[in-house]
């Protein structure tokens, strides 16, 4: 059943029901007394320091790579932050990346007096939260829905066997930065604001009775009596998006269908994108609360459910987040209600947003990629003028944070100094073509990227006296080591995940430009970098070296296992082509661990991502465990300690079960290659995989029985399924001729078709 529910209000934000579609987005609480629906507009940022800048300090670089080449690697971090780095961090001065705002509340007070019977959900088929409870006067149902089709948030208050009495309003918390004034016009509510830099926005709250009347109390508020059905419709307006918010809101019709005709457009659209991939766990049965099962998981009482319950609210959440977007996932999806978040509630570029669009591509959800392909086009310019200014480099460089104004600026004292962001994010344009085999897309918007990259490797990379290509400074992000000194992070030379990330971008940028037939001259220069590049390390107890040497670690379980990128998201380390390099990435995976690392919602999402690779059911199946029981709230929101939402976590466990059922890396279609022992029999449709295949199957008794799978091209399939005996054949059952290699199967598929594996009893 994929359903959140629970028989009582959520008592604080975190356990509220979340809905969205891109553009907007609202918490609901399900209150009684009070109800609050807190809300936000993805645009509503502050703006104080859009137009920040770099300044030319590249003659600097010189003195930083001769201190860190001579092993005094204190001195080097330091001196690079002081030069390089920016504000924020641990400078104790204010980093000038923007916050994300809440853009205020509406909240009503029904007049019903007692409840019981109560009950509060998410359909996460449908989108639409409902809130149930029987009153002396009869039943009363609340339903909340974001439009998928519209720029509206939809509420609709209906009574049964009674009328509906309420007090309505709109208000926003205190913020001495923020002027706030309300106005009611032919019964609609409307809260501006205006931000002391000038960033303004507007919230109306428009309003359908069925029958009764509308009585205005103030500016703010209304009451609403003896109706039989309210229909409130949500505009939310910002100057940040390029308009007049008042302008924006207007522009928005408030839909004169009925209620079912609103209501069935909404889940219609929702659905198209929802429904593309289907999972089945045969066995769940469970129907008690949300909060209760989690609770007894707690209590350790085995929950198969909630695994799967999980991957369905995680994509619930990405497309909630995506649907009518414009720009991409924050650290919280679009869902913030402080006016100081954590972290700006910003764009983190060395985990967060990267795993926060993990499992688009294989979920076919290719069109909700397209605000992060807009941000990275965005955020060029600016990473331009920093690559110059900073390193006298070409091609960009990306910060580790930024913001919606796109500034490619350093702005975390002791965390600045990192080269990978732009390598890392160029990944995702790498997947949409390999997963959709677009060559406009590769020619007009992977490869112009992937080249800016490049182009930044090749002028920043330096060759020692053996011929190495060194990258220098590098870190590996937000850890450090016994020698780096006090700083947060330490600088070296060659970090294991800046080595993996030159390699992967440099190898995507010379195989995007083979296949368009271009600058042939600057792939030599790229192929003599790659095959330069310094060798992975393995250390005294078998683990891959994070820095490329063995320094003493000052928090051997550190939140984040950037040095394991090479097995995931990556896949240059594998058990087929790089067996000891593999078994140094489980022996490191596990030496974290025990030492406590995986400590945050989204660490042990990426855990569980890195055992699933590597064929580790048990040890991804209790990662995912672990992340329900310590790092979700009440309503499945993942959580980075103290008890700060953040989405990542969420869409990471997405991820982690899909590498759990399916993989698709290096040209082999992998079947069930982390399949749970708990899951014994169960089916996945809709799944896509590199390549262009979309596949979908069925499994009993842990081992495959069927599987269906479609190419958008002619080429030669392979397949690993653990070597069972099989018919191939084609939709008209005709018999397909195949090889076996080992375990791997291989057979020719045309473009445009599909073949079946039938596995044999």
């Amino acid at each position: 059943m994929s359903k959140l529910w629970y028989k009582q209000p959520a008592n604080e934000w975190k356990h509220g029901l979340p809905i969205g579609n891109g553009k907007l987005a609202a918490m609901i609480f399900g209150g009684i007394e009070v109800e609050r629906v807190a809300l936000n507009h993805e645009w509503l940022w502050r703006g104080e320091n859009r137009d920040r800048t770099t300044e030319p300090k590249s003659h600097f670089l010189q003195k930083v790579r001769e201190l860190l080449l001579a092993g005094r690697y204190a001195e080097g971090t330091k001196l690079a932050n002081d030069i390089f780095g920016g504000p924020g961090g641990i400078s104790g001065k204010q980093n000038r990346v923007n916050s994300y705002q809440p853009a205020g509340d509406f909240r009503f007070l029904l007049n019903h007096g007692p409840v019981n019977d109560y009950t509060r959900e998410l359909d996460l088929t449908e989108a639409v939260t409902r809130v149930k409870y029987m009153t002396e006067q009869g039943l009363v149902i609340r339903e909340y829905f974001a439009h998928s089709a519209e720029d509206l948030l939809v509420i609709r208050i209906s009574a049964y066997d009674s009328k509906v009495d309420g007090r309505f309003w709109l208000d926003r918390k205190d913020d001495p930065d923020c002027d706030i004034n309300y106005s009611i016009i032919e019964g609609r509510i409307r809260l501006f604001g205006r931000f002391k830099e000038g960033v303004e926005f507007c919230i109306d709250a428009t309003f359908i009775i069925n029958e009764g009347w509308i009585t205005v109390v103030n500016s703010s508020t209304i009451d609403i009596r003896d109706s039989k059905e309210i229909l409130c419709f949500l505009r939310i307006g910002t100057s940040n998006s390029g308009n007049n918010p008042l302008e924006e809101i207007e522009s928005i019709p408030i839909p004169e269908q009925s209620w079912n005709d609103i209501l069935d457009l909404h889940i219609k659209e929702y659905r198209r994108f929802y429904n593309r991939v289907i999972l089945n766990i045969d066995g769940i049965i469970k129907d008690e609360p949300t909060d209760e099962r989690l609770q007894m998981l707690k209590n350790g009482i085995e929950d198969i459910g909630l695994p799967a319950l999980l991957f369905d609210y995680g994509r619930y959440l990405f497309i909630s987040s995506s649907l009518r977007a414009e720009l991409p996932l924050n650290l919280q999806g679009k869902w913030n209600e402080e006016l100081n978040p954590p972290w700006e509630c910003d764009y983190h570029l060395d985990i967060n947003l990267e795993m926060a669009y993990w499992p688009a591509e294989p979920l076919g959800l290719y069109e909700l990629t397209i605000p992060l392909f807009d941000f990275i086009r965005r955020l060029v310019p600016s990473a331009q003028k920093a690559a110059k200014d900073l390193y006298a480099c070409g091609g960009v460089l990306f910060p580790i944070q930024t913001d919606i104004w796109s500034r490619a600026t350093p702005e975390s004292y002791g965390y600045d100094i990192w080269i990978g962001a732009a390598a890392w994010l160029s990944q995702h344009l790498w997947w949409r073509y390999e997963y959709g085999r677009d060559i406009d897309f590769l020619s007009n918007s992977v490869y112009p990227f992937l080249r800016e990259v490049a182009l930044f490797y090749e002028s920043y990379v330096i060759f020692d006296q053996h011929g190495r290509a060194q990258i220098v400074p590098s870190q590996s992000p937000e850890n450090r080591f016994k020698e780096g000194g006090d700083m947060p992070v330490s600088l070296c030379v060659s970090s294991a995940m800046d080595i993996e990330l030159a390699r992967e971008a440099l190898t995507h940028a010379i195989q995007a430009a083979k296949i368009l037939n271009i600058d042939k001259e600057k792939c030599k220069n790229w192929q003599n970098i790659v095959g330069r590049l310094p060798v992975l390390k393995i250390g005294s107890e078998g683990q891959l070296l994070e820095w490329g040497k063995e320094f003493e670690e000052i928090e051997p379980g550190h939140r984040h296992i950037s040095h394991l990128y090479g097995l995931f998201p990556g896949d240059i380390i594998s058990p087929e082509d790089t067996q000891e390099l593999f078994d140094a990435t489980l022996i490191s995976l596990k030496k974290r661990l025990a030492a406590g690392g995986g400590h945050t919602g989204w660490s042990r999402a990426w855990t569980a991502c890195c055992f699933a690779r590597a064929g580790r059911e048990k040890d991804a199946w209790d990662s995912l465990n672990i992340l329900l029981k310590e790092y979700t709230t009440d309503s499945l929101l993942d959580l980075h300690p103290p008890g700060i939402f953040q989405i990542d976590g969420n869409i990471g466990a997405v991820t982690a079960i899909i590498e759990m059922l399916f993989q698709s890396h290096n040209n082999i279609l992998h079947f069930l290659p982390a399949l749970p022992s708990k899951w014994p029999n169960g089916s996945l449709s809709g799944i896509c995989g590199r390549g262009g295949y979309t596949v979908s199957f069925t499994w009993a008794h842990s081992r495959l029985r069927k599987a269906e799978i479609f190419s958008k091209e002619e080429k030669t399939c392979i397949v690993k399924c653990m070597g069972q005996p099989c018919t191939i054949m084609d939709e008209s059952k005709n018999i397909i001729p195949h090889s076996l290699r080992g375990d791997l199967i291989e057979f020719h598929i045309s473009g445009g078709s599909k073949i079946i594996i039938q596995v044999l009893p």
